[in-house]
């Protein structure tokens, strides 16, 4: 959700007293900063409040890093969570910008008085810090960003590792997980082009970019815009994803599968990917599964918005006799559950909400799916092995350590598809800025 730097109010919701938006946000951090997701916590917001708490949320979680740098100068004694937390959303909101949402003025004004209705005893505190803040805001600023936590905003393991697995881009990456993600859409292959759905666009005002080659379906508006803006999307014309999530199906399907082709989506939550393979190939008899039955339920939703079918299953992957009818599959697609670290612009808690350990323990649930679906694959099919992660151990090592267990299994390397593609523009392996960071293996067994 795009900020309006004009209009003192996220876009999308003018009505909202900022006071409201500044409290609802504040409980999204706190609740980050307590382990949930930020997903999970945007559902509860009233639905009239959920866009401006969410724009002001990314915000926040973009700069928690610095904020909490800063707070420490202005508060080394932390003040009670749901105080801290409000201090915190107000403090990145202050933090120097070039186009800010709203004036220091009407920020510390709604911040002190969503303090009196959340902790009345707080609000003068509250007053206090974010006025020294702005007195002192360039000395602060200065000396929180000599700290890695506020120079890069993501904890310090995470950006150790960035820097053992990519020497030359790891500050590129990390300054990419700051900023706004562009929103990427992907035309329906069997109605429409993306040159001509980007001509449909600009008779309305919208103006877009094509991406063309490997991503065809793909182009970038330049302004992210609600999908109810979009021409023909509740029809299934058109649907958001990334470009890189737009390389797994044409990867998959290669120069066709046959007729009937068998094929498996084994971790299909939410179902863009589903639906990609669908509109490539028409004909596929085609599997969709996922441990996590609710989340199926989003796939089902995407199916029916663009007129599709697949045989759905609530199961777990790793446990084929529970689910699977022993017949072959010709292909599969493996997205694989993982750290999310090649998304983080677009889920700017994730790097907030990870642990140093989880990288190891999601490592073995992705051996675990690859030892349990290879048998699970015809001769002479296909296995695409896929990642949204920029971390080496969900990605290369991750292949290099299957072909060690599976010596008869050939991977391939195909150009602007397979490899780790970073979410930068110096990325020598397909140098295209709009990418998130995503891993892929084409894996064919004899």
């Amino acid at each position: 959700m795009s900020q309006s730097p004009q209009s003192g109010t996220p876009a999308g919701n003018l009505s909202a007293p900022l006071h409201r938006l500044l409290s609802q946000a504040a409980d999204a951090v706190q609740g980050v900063r307590e382990g949930k997701s930020l997903t999970e916590l945007l559902g509860r917001v009233p639905a009239d409040l959920r866009p401006g708490t969410q724009a002001l949320a990314f915000t926040a979680l973009r700069r928690l890093g610095g904020a909490e740098a800063a707070r420490q100068q202005l508060a080394p004694k932390a003040p009670p969570p749901r105080v801290d937390a409000l201090l915190l959303t107000a403090l990145a909101l202050l933090w120097p910008d070039p186009e800010p949402a709203y004036t220091d003025h009407t920020l510390v004004d709604q911040a002190v008085k969503a303090a009196k209705q959340r902790a009345p005893a707080s609000a003068a505190f509250v007053n206090a810090v974010l006025r020294r803040f702005l007195r002192e805001r360039d000395a602060i600023v200065a000396a929180a960003e000599r700290s890695p936590l506020g120079a890069f905003n993501h904890p310090a393991w995470w950006v150790e590792k960035l820097k053992a697995d990519w020497p030359a881009q790891w500050q590129a990456i990390l300054a990419a997980n700051n900023r706004p993600p562009p929103m990427t859409l992907r035309v329906h292959a069997q109605r429409s082009t993306a040159a001509a759905y980007a001509e449909r666009l600009a008779g309305l005002g919208m103006s877009a970019q094509t991406l063309g080659a490997p991503t065809p379906q793909a182009l970038v508006l330049d302004k992210p815009a609600p999908v109810t803006a979009l021409p023909g999307f509740a029809e299934g014309l058109v649907s958001v994803q990334d470009a890189a999530a737009q390389l797994a199906a044409p990867l998959l399907v290669g120069t066709g599968l046959k007729p009937d082709a068998r094929v498996l989506d084994a971790c299909a939550a939410p179902g863009g990917k589903t639906a990609h393979l669908l509109e490539l190939q028409p004909d596929l008899q085609l599997t969709a599964l996922d441990a996590d039955a609710q989340r199926l339920t989003r796939v089902q939703d995407t199916l029916n918005r663009l007129g599709q079918s697949a045989t759905l299953k609530a199961a777990d992957a790793r446990q084929p006799p529970t689910w699977w009818d022993g017949i072959p599959f010709d292909a599969i697609l493996l997205d694989a559950p993982c750290s999310a670290s090649g998304i983080v612009r677009r889920h700017p808690d994730v790097r907030w909400l990870r642990r140093p350990d989880d990288i190891n323990a999601l490592g073995r649930i992705q051996a675990e799916l690859l030892d349990a679906l290879w048998p699970l694959l015809a001769p002479g099919g296909r296995l695409v092995y896929a990642t949204c992660s920029v971390f080496r151990a969900e990605g290369q090592a991750q292949l290099d350590a299957f072909l060690q267990r599976q010596p008869a299994a050939k991977s391939h390397a195909v150009p602007g598809f397979t490899g780790h593609l970073l979410p930068v523009a110096e990325n020598a392996e397909r140098p295209q800025p709009t990418l998130d960071g995503f891993f892929y293996a084409l894996i064919t067994k004899p």
